[in-house]
């Protein structure tokens, strides 16, 4: 299993222009990790997607840091004033910058929900065909690349394990499997080692991430936090420090056969580069750990 990191890791950093984004690269090679991946790459002002994507790749190359996969956001209900087709060749024009990245999969969204004013039903079964054949329809054109296209358990309405497994099962193509994030789970207020041992057959790439946990009927903790769906309280966690099963999550992967890459996605209120490292050092040895 290699270990890797995620850009958005760095992404306060990046905000506030204490690093450029594609020197977390050289970042990350110094902090030890196998791969890096990158998640909604910030353009610099007077360049394109496109052009800073081969800029991003050349310096990984040169830092000897392979990039292991692309992040992006889409939504097959809203997305692209709600018309499918073009959304679906927007979400394609990103598999054309993940080409240029030259990464092995892209990761992305399938939506955040029904729109407050729709009328209709709203629930998941409502939504999963649309949502499938914006998947299906990005997967059969991204495997003519090479590239592996992926959902992950994100954004509330697309976040429990059951449902995922449910589009994963609707868009029936090998080329698309899902990128499983086992502190994500929590949003969505269920167990993550229950999740991860029900995804993992269908895990193309992993996220570690790490959450505090308050049950919301306590008082609200304060700056930091915010509510799962079902109204409990959380706050990003260095990797180990949090109250995430993590060891137990890397085990049922590790039992599915999965020997991919685990990327840390640091959201904590640490310092930046501190909880990075600590995360990393927590997690080879959570690794190792599970056998």
């Amino acid at each position: 299993m290699k270990i890797g990191v995620s850009s958005y890791s760095y992404s306060r950093l990046v905000r506030t222009g204490a690093m450029k984004q594609i020197e977390v690269i050289a970042a990350a090679k110094e902090a030890g990790f196998d791969v890096i991946e990158f998640s909604t790459i910030a353009v610099p002002e007077g360049k394109t997607l496109p052009g800073f994507a081969e800029e991003l790749r050349k310096e990984a190359d040169r830092v000897g840091l392979p990039i292991a996969n692309y992040t992006i956001a889409a939504d097959f209900l809203n997305g692209s004033d709600g018309n499918l087709e073009a959304e679906i060749a927007r979400v394609k024009a990103e598999v054309d910058v993940a080409e240029i990245l030259g990464v092995p999969g892209m990761r992305h969204d399938a939506t955040r929900g029904f729109a407050a004013d729709y009328t209709g039903p709203k629930s998941f079964d409502a939504a999963v065909s649309r949502l499938a054949e914006g998947c299906r329809a990005v997967t059969e054109y991204a495997a003519s690349k090479g590239i592996k296209t992926m959902v992950e358990n994100h954004g509330f309405f697309c976040q429990d394990s059951d449902r995922v497994e449910k589009l994963v099962t609707a868009v029936a193509h090998p080329n698309f499997g899902v990128l499983i994030d086992i502190g994500n789970f929590a949003c969505a207020d269920e167990d993550s080692q229950i999740a991860v041992g029900r995804l993992a057959p269908y895990a193309f790439h992993a996220h570690a991430k790490d959450f505090h946990i308050r049950p919301g009927y306590l008082p609200a903790p304060g700056e930091g936090w915010f509510m799962s769906r079902a109204g409990n309280y959380l706050r990003g966690a260095i990797i180990g420090h949090g109250d995430i099963p993590l060891l137990g999550c890397i085990r049922a992967l590790k039992r599915a056969g999965f020997d991919g890459v685990l990327s840390i996605e640091f959201e904590g209120m640490e310092d930046v580069l501190t909880g990075i490292r600590i995360g990393r050092d927590n997690l080879v040895r959570l690794v190792e750990m599970a056998g």
